[in-house]
């Protein structure tokens, strides 16, 4: 019974999920295309309604009805978002304003699927006219008056203006329909402002404007109280005379606490409270220039001004220095003198002048003569007065200039090198500038130079061809003229003479080299200065050697050297001149030692013996041969029918050619054995014979040889071919083979 109704829950279970499934795959659905359209049009007037419509195009399965989310966007910012099953959703716009023109966007969002229609334009125009009110138009200057500026029903940041005429006045920006601001006009005259306002409206990168408000006129009465200026005696004056200034305004506002009465002049304040006295002041050179009252009363001010001239009474004092340019030593006046006064006031017998130095009184008088030395230096002035007024000149600086100081001479880097060139310094410790130099060589004039900047040097390029040369140069040096011209001490440096070629020796001289010898290298070269470094090179152009010395040479020796040793070998040489000079190049060849070469010729002659022994030897034994084979030719031509019987009876084999010259073909004859036996010949020991039978046998002529020596002869025969000489045969066998006795 469970296993049944865990069956049927299974089934149950498994049908839920096959409905829920086929329901799912049911309501797909698919977004095609998203539209927004506006109503009744893109571009419309103000105050029209406007619709937005979004409308999407979905392909779904039949019988679904799918949840939509529409979300509207104006300049790509949401505005808000709907959810509904409807395939299509309005957005109103009631009483559309110029502040809703701009880029519309509507999305559909269904499950996870969303998609956005295109941007379309919304144009909304015409601006309301604003208004502008002001809470009185007839005011006095100072006072305040309140301006508002409506346009009433307009949406959005609008910033508002002010204007009279081109002239604006005020300028603020909000989110209201309205601005209202108190304004002040500060005017010096009577007038009439001609106030009007407008506002304007941003629309992303575009501005729009509304137009002009209604105009009102404002009457602003000037107030009264411009003061007026008064000088005593006169505007144009002479230094030393009196001046007073009055400054006066109308009754009505005179007795105001609040006004404020004041004497200026440029930046200056001379006088407070002018309405009630009068400002006076001697009158000086400097005092020229535009002199105002001004008078204030709360914002407003008023002013009035005069110009006053005042005329010298002298000049300002000069003070000149003569002469102008003075050496330590010479005679120099100081004077003092103005070029100009007033003759109506005062006579040049009246100016009373002083000469100071750095402040200090020096004389009473408009003339100072002295010899100028180091304590006369100095900043000079000089004073003048008359009347009352005082007057100084400018500070002169006097400075005696200094003869030049006798000058030192140098090389810019040394050491100096022979035949290269270096820069010669000339430099006075003292001397007012400008400093004329001069390079000399042995008294001749090489160069001249001019300084007349303290950091700048005097330098000539000169070149040596023998280290005796450095000490001809000498500088002089002068500034003011021929009198004052100082030498130098001769120049005086190191002189570094370049390395020459160097000279490369080999002791022993090369090819008399042996093993085990040692082998001296010297370097030397024939001119530079030490400290000089010498390096000895050998066959892998590598230095096995390298040192310096005070001297022009080195050496460095190879100990025992072997056959290795032998190769190319060179020196190089350089100094502080930093010219590096290689030698030529020596080839050392390392032969071998005499003992060696005794030992060697020694075995070559034991060879040469033992070759000798050996052809000697070789000789004889052939010779011995021969004489052997002689001796078997010179066999009787007959032998015996017995010794023939024996011979064929033993040799049976054997067979010989009886024609004039022919050869034979025979067995080499066999050998004997110790018991006597003779043994027949292998038939591999085959002879050749030539026999000749021209003429009769000599059997003194026949060579006879030992052994088992293999011979060669020539039998000579005379008649028949039959008749044939066993006997010697028989010999010729016993001659080569030592045959045994014959047995009985």
């Amino acid at each position: 019974m469970q296993v049944k109704k865990q069956l049927t829950l299974r089934a149950g279970t498994f049908l839920i999920l096959f409905l829920f499934t086929s329901d799912k795959a049911n309501t797909e659905f698919i977004i095609k295309s998203v539209n927004l359209f506006i109503q009744p049009r893109n571009e419309v007037q103000r105050g029209t309604n406007v619709s937005l419509i979004c409308q999407a195009e979905v392909s779904q399965s039949p019988g679904s009805n799918p949840n939509y989310e529409y979300i509207f966007y104006k300049d790509y910012e949401m505005l808000l978002t709907e959810k509904t099953t409807a395939t299509h959703w309005f957005y109103s716009i009631p009483d559309a304003r110029v502040f809703h023109s701009g880029k519309y966007e509507c999305a559909v969002v269904i499950g996870h699927q969303n998609k956005k229609s295109g941007s379309t334009d919304l144009t909304v125009k015409g601006l309301l006219t604003p208004v502008l009110s002001v809470d009185q138009q007839r005011l006095k200057e100072g006072d305040n008056v309140t301006a508002v500026c409506t346009a009433e029903g307009e949406m959005g940041s609008l910033m508002f203006s002010f204007r009279d005429g081109p002239v604006e006045l005020y300028r603020k920006s909000t989110n209201t329909q309205k601005v209202e601001q108190k304004l002040a006009f500060e005017h010096k005259r009577m007038r009439t402002v001609n106030m009007f306002c407008y506002y304007s409206i941003s629309l992303g990168s575009k501005i729009e404007i509304s137009n002009n408000s209604n105009v009102i006129d404002i009457d602003i009465q000037e107030l009264g109280i411009t003061p007026e200026i008064n000088v005593m005696p006169s505007a144009n004056v002479i230094e030393g005379d009196l001046l007073t200034f009055s400054c006066n305004v109308d009754m009505t506002y005179q007795k105001n606490s609040e006004l404020r009465i004041s004497l200026v002049h440029g930046h200056t304040t001379l006088g407070l409270n002018m309405g009630q006295k009068t400002y006076n002041m001697s009158a000086k050179a400097n005092d020229s220039g535009q002199y105002e009252c001004i008078a204030s009363l709360g914002a407003i001010h008023k002013s009035s001004s005069v110009n006053i001239t005042v005329n010298q009474l002298f000049s300002v004092p000069a003070l000149s220095i003569h002469p102008p340019e003075v050496f330590e030593g010479e005679h120099f006046d100081i004077t003092c003198h103005t070029d100009i006064i007033a003759s109506v006031r005062i006579q040049r017998e009246d100016i009373k002048y002083f000469i100071y130095k750095e402040k200090t009184l020096v004389i009473s008088n408009y003339r100072y003569s002295n010899t100028a030395r180091n304590v006369t230096n100095g900043k000079y002035m000089c004073v003048a007065k008359a009347n009352g007024i005082i007057k100084e000149s400018s500070n002169v600086l006097f400075r005696a200039k200094v003869l030049v100081s006798q000058p030192e001479i140098r090389v810019d880097a040394p050491p100096v090198i022979v035949d290269k060139h270096f820069w010669i310094h000339c430099h006075s410790q003292n001397g007012s500038l400008p400093i004329i130099y001069t390079l000399k060589r042995n008294n001749i004039t090489v160069n001249r130079t001019e300084v007349s900047n303290p950091h700048e040097k005097a330098r000539f390029i000169a070149m040596i061809s023998a280290p005796s040369d450095i000490s001809s140069y000498f500088c002089e040096a002068e500034n003011n003229g021929k009198i004052s011209v100082k030498m130098s001490q001769r120049l005086n440096e190191t002189v570094i003479v370049p390395v020459g070629k160097p000279l490369f020796t080999v002791i022993p001289i090369p090819g008399n080299i042996e093993e085990g010898e040692d082998v001296t290298l010297i370097c030397g070269i024939p001119k530079g200065s030490p400290p000089i470094n010498f390096s000895f090179y050998g066959n892998s152009h590598t230095p096995i050697n390298t040192t310096t010395v005070q001297s022009n040479s080195s050496s460095f020796v190879l100990s025992a050297v072997s056959r290795q040793k032998s190769g190319n070998y060179y020196c190089e040489a350089f100094n502080l001149a930093n010219k590096l000079s290689k030698s030529d190049i020596i080839s050392i060849e390392v032969s071998l030692a005499k003992w060696k070469k005794i030992l060697t010729v020694a075995f070559c002659l034991l060879i040469l013996a033992l070759v000798v022994i050996f052809i000697v030897l070789r000789y004889k034994a052939k010779r011995d041969k021969k004489e052997k084979a002689a001796k078997l030719s010179v066999m009787p031509a007959f032998p015996k029918s017995d010794d023939f019987l024996i011979h064929e009876s033993h040799y049976s084999g054997f067979s010989v050619g009886v024609n004039n010259k022919e050869s034979v073909w025979s067995e080499k004859p066999p050998d004997i054995s110790d018991e006597g036996i003779l043994q027949l010949p292998n038939e591999g020991d085959v002879e050749y014979t030539e026999v000749v039978h021209s003429q009769p046998l000599d059997p003194t002529r026949i060579p006879l040889r030992k052994g088992t020596d293999t011979v060669y002869s020539e039998l000579q025969t005379q008649g028949s071919p039959d008749h044939i000489n066993h006997q010697g045969l028989l010999e010729y066998a016993e001659l080569n083979y030592d045959l045994p006795a014959p047995v009985d």
